[in-house]
């Protein structure tokens, strides 16, 4: 026989936790659209489709949680937090994947590691095409005749572990130009990092060129490696 304490107050019946296409419960975002444009955020945006989850990133780091009901994505929950770094937890290098693709019109043409083909299977190995020189790899992506990073993070919340885990997916160039380092700093660290995921204020003049003069700003997603979460818990206790 089962309790019915739900039956006499169905408002406050706990919601069953949401089950996602792969083992994430939610995703971090530096950026949104407005009326169908790119906007850039100076603080990180956090997705979910569990509304628990929503709430306790929001007790977290502020933001309220806003259901987008339009939205056909199974993170429909946005929690504009008010936080431009946070700490996170990488379990090694493993915790960082990324690759080079490059699309038209929703079909994957060109998925390579800079060097080799991944896909298709009649390709894999085989020598992909793209410029030796970074600044040339860039260009060509800019032109849409190269691939485009695609970097994925995965990551748990150092200030809640147990919440579960985190993506933050990204096409910088920036973050893609310092990947070996992360991946040295990682490699480094015996077991799971505690880490600080920023969006980082760039300023700078354009020096040359029609726009010379030119004062731009923008925020770009950086990791920093601090050190050994086993450490970190230790260090805190």
């Amino acid at each position: 026989m089962a309790l019915k304490i739900w039956d006499t107050d169905p408002n406050n019946k706990p919601k069953p936790r949401q089950t996602f296409s792969d083992d994430t419960v939610g995703r971090f975002h530096s950026g949104r659209a407005v009326d169908g444009q790119p906007e850039a955020l100076s603080e990180w945006r956090i997705s979910t489709g569990d509304p628990e989850v929503a709430k306790a990133v929001a007790q977290l780091y502020g933001g309220e949680p806003i259901e987008n009901e339009e939205s056909t994505s199974e993170n429909y929950i946005d929690v504009f937090t008010e936080q431009e770094s946070i700490l996170v937890v990488l379990d090694g290098p493993s915790a960082i994947y990324s690759d080079l693709k490059l699309w038209n019109r929703n079909k994957l043409v060109h998925h390579c590691d800079g060097v080799s083909y991944l896909s298709p299977d009649e390709r894999k190995g085989s020598a992909c095409g793209c410029p030796e020189i970074f600044a040339e790899r860039k260009q060509a992506a800019k032109d849409y005749m190269g691939p485009s990073p695609s970097i994925t993070v995965t990551f748990r919340l150092a200030d809640d572990y147990d919440l579960g885990k985190f993506k933050f997916q990204s096409g910088s160039w920036g973050m893609a130009e310092v990947l070996h380092e992360y991946d040295n700093a990682l490699s480094r660290v015996k077991g799971e990092a505690l880490c600080e995921l920023t969006l980082e204020l760039v300023e700078f003049t354009i020096k040359k060129g029609k726009n010379k003069g030119l004062a731009v700003s923008y925020y770009k997603p950086v990791i920093k490696v601090l050190k050994s979460y086993n450490a970190a818990i230790a260090d805190a206790e």
